[in-house]
């Protein structure tokens, strides 16, 4: 790293100049925040999938896209009578387009579906549905009727409800989460408001340029997008506070000079933190080749993200700490010549033991990872979208009263367009094909060429059934395009599966490369890349037993095993770097390889630990969101980065190192000369920690 430039950020000048700038820069993001770009039509579907031709080909019919809503009205003791309907469907005049009410089999329900005007965004379809719920409601319902409203505009409607608000409260609690442990690690009363404003403020910036990505990438970044990125922000700008301010501690107990103990800790750290950093981003970016454009859109704002924080945590970070005197870590002040507590600390003690059974202690971790990794044999990917929400919101109770007395898929048709030359056959066919309630009245496009089927299936829209029904449909019609809601989850569950496919192999590439170029070493980077795949493997089977048992979840969302996968893995390789790179200088330095990485472990140990335990609160924060995906992502990556640093990283990761000795570094010999190398002048004397 050069000298000159970070000695010159720890003068009074740099750190005014960082300040200003930070504060000008940040003013310019707040000002010219765009707006978000409209909601496209095929937001969300994969490109080239039938459902999202179909959405394209709605164009070219009298309904258009329009959006439904249904009404479904139910009595639980007895028929529907004539004053219920007509009490319902007089509430809906001058709301849509309200069709004729269509009653149950068992003549205690009835749905109507209301047809909303063609052409209206998200936002205007949302206020329609509001303005359907308030006219259902304004006044009395006649005794023992109940009225809700569903369909895909008003799930459309719920999801959005669910993030009301969702940015203050989640910018609360994570903030909240971070001060109080910000607060346990550093023990001091004044050091963690610091960190925290730096973080949140780098926060706040990257919340105004995800409009700017969403313009680049073609998509909004809804508050799904911003809810995780803000998460992985607070967390990976966290952990390179705590590994900044931790080297910088040191330094002070050797130098009465705050800038000088800056710029040493700047230097020690900054490569690690920027490779650690790279690594993440590089990872995130590998989404852009994601079929998905939700994962396009996530990756490149992730990766704005943690670009963000980086540099905050470089630039912003120290300009801040370096202005405020030593008091600042009172009641604990660093003094100089002041004992260094890694030397006698419990990680110390901790090092020690892995130092004195290796092969003991990496066994035992070995076990305990296969013991978590069970839990994959009870993994099921899948969700209906009924199992979307935490809580029961209107839409799924209405969905789950309309399974009762309907078939299923009432609500939310499959769409199937075929030439109109076939459409007798294709009619014939679809009423022939299993799982298949009711083919409605066909449409033909505003040219005739083409005509639409409306097929209503007996499974919610994302079950397993739904799919395969869904499934027989094209291959029943292999000409035709089978779109609608049904269609379209499963096309999203194939996308996310080929994405696995394609996404996993590239980030282990990665960080494989990144880890090569920074250690340039062999040995060690492939051990360190096995061991973030094992470490994975468990986590995702402790999780998913832990959502089972704790949650009453028995399904991942399917976008949650290639999330959690790539957030696990760019973080994990994190502590990797953190470990490895200083027990690599200390092996330097002391001229040994043992008592290097029993060094290393002793002086980030405590570090680690207390990243990870914070990083792992900050995504179990997405659990204060009402939507499962974010709760199951929060779940895994949190389980993961505890059995990464609690595990992987301070047991396995020593002991394997210590096993292989001066190999561990092949075909590199940081270590000249191996064990009895001596250090080079001004190093320091070897000191084994065994």
């Amino acid at each position: 790293m050069p000298k000159r430039p970070i000695a010159w950020l720890t003068t009074r000048l740099g750190v005014l100049t960082v300040l200003f700038a930070t504060v000008v820069l940040s003013g310019l993001a707040f000002a010219f925040s765009p707006e978000q770009p409209a909601a496209g039509p095929a937001d969300g579907l994969p490109a080239g999938a039938q459902s999202t031709r179909v959405t394209e080909l709605a164009d070219r019919f009298d309904s258009g896209r329009s959006e439904s809503a249904v009404v479904v009205l139910e009595r639980t003791d007895a028929a529907l009578t004539g004053a219920d309907l007509a009490a319902t469907t007089g509430r809906l005049t001058g709301l849509g387009a309200v069709a004729k009410p269509v009653t149950s089999a068992d003549g205690r329900a009835a749905l109507v579906v209301v047809e909303l005007a063609d052409g209206l965004d998200s936002d205007a379809q949302h206020a329609v549905v509001d303005q359907i719920r308030a006219a259902l409601h304004a006044s009395p319902l006649p005794a023992g009727l109940t009225v809700q409203v569903t369909g895909g505009a008003a799930i459309g409607r719920d999801i959005s409800a669910a993030f009301d608000g969702a940015d203050v409260t989640l910018l609360i609690a994570t903030a909240a989460v971070v001060a109080i442990l910000l607060l346990i690690t550093y023990r001091s009363p004044i050091l963690w408001i610091v960190p925290l404003t730096v973080i949140g403020l780098a926060d706040q910036v990257v919340a105004k340029l995800l409009p700017w990505v969403a313009r680049i990438v073609g998509e909004r970044t809804d508050a799904s997008v911003s809810g995780i990125v803000s998460v992985l922000v607070f967390g990976a700008g966290t952990d390179y506070a705590l590994l900044l301010i931790s080297r910088y501690r040191e330094e002070l107990r050797r130098t009465e000079s705050r800038r000088e103990a800056m710029t040493r800790a700047w230097r020690a750290a900054a490569p690690a933190i920027t490779a650690s950093a790279g690594t993440v981003v590089l990872a995130l970016l590998t989404l852009l080749v994601a079929v998905l454009t939700s994962n396009r859109t996530l990756g490149v704002s992730a990766a704005v993200g943690v670009l963000v924080a980086l540099l905050f945590g470089l630039f912003v970070l120290p300009a801040a700490v370096v202005a405020l005197p030593r008091g600042v870590f009172w009641p604990k002040v660093p003094k100089v010549g002041s004992a260094d507590p890694t030397e006698t600390g419990w990680w110390s003690k901790v090092a020690r033991g892995v130092g004195k059974r290796p092969g003991t202690v990496l066994a035992v971790a070995l076990g305990v990872l296969v013991i978590f990794s069970g839990g994959l044999l009870k993994l099921d990917v899948g969700l209906s979208q009924s199992e979307q929400f935490r809580t029961k919101v209107e839409s799924i109770v209405a969905q789950e009263a309309l399974a009762r007395h309907f078939p299923a898929g009432a609500a939310q048709p499959a769409q199937v367009i075929v030439d109109t030359a076939q459409a007798d056959q294709a009619g014939a066919v679809l009423r022939k094909t299993a799982g298949v309630a009711a083919v409605l009245p066909p449409e033909k496009s505003i040219d005739g060429a083409l005509t639409q089927f409306a097929v209503q299936l007996t499974d919610d829209s994302g079950t397993t059934a739904a799919d395969r029904t869904v499934t027989r449909l094209r291959a029943a019609l292999p000409e035709a395009q089978v779109g609608g809601a049904p269609a379209a989850d499963l096309d999203k569950r194939d996308a996310n599966l080929r994405d696995d496919r394609v996404i996993v192999p590239l980030v282990l590439a990665v960080v494989l490369i990144v880890l090569l170029a920074l250690l340039r070493s062999l040995v060690a980077p492939v051990l360190l890349l096995v061991t973030v795949v094992i470490s994975y493997a468990a986590s995702l089977g402790a999780a998913t037993a832990l959502l089972r048992a704790g949650f009453g979840m028995p399904s991942l969302d399917s976008s949650v095993p290639l999330l959690s996968f790539l957030f696990l893995v760019a973080l994990g390789v994190d502590y990797n770097i953190f470990l490895v790179t200083r027990a690599r200088d200390e092996a330097v330095s002391r001229g040994d390889t043992r008592a290097g990485m029993l060094r290393g472990l002793a002086a980030t140990g405590g570090v680690i630990t207390s990243a990870g335990i914070l990083l792992a609160a900050v995504f179990a924060v997405l659990g204060v969101l009402p939507v499962i995906v974010l709760t199951q992502i929060g779940v895994v990556v949190g389980v993961g980065v505890l059995v990464d640093t609690l595990l992987v990283r301070t047991v396995v990761v020593p002991a394997l190192a210590l096993l292989l000795g001066e190999r561990f570094w092949w075909p590199a010999r940081p270590v000249q000369g191996g064990a009895d190398a001596k250090p080079s002048a001004g190093a320091k004397e070897p000191v084994r920690i065994d």
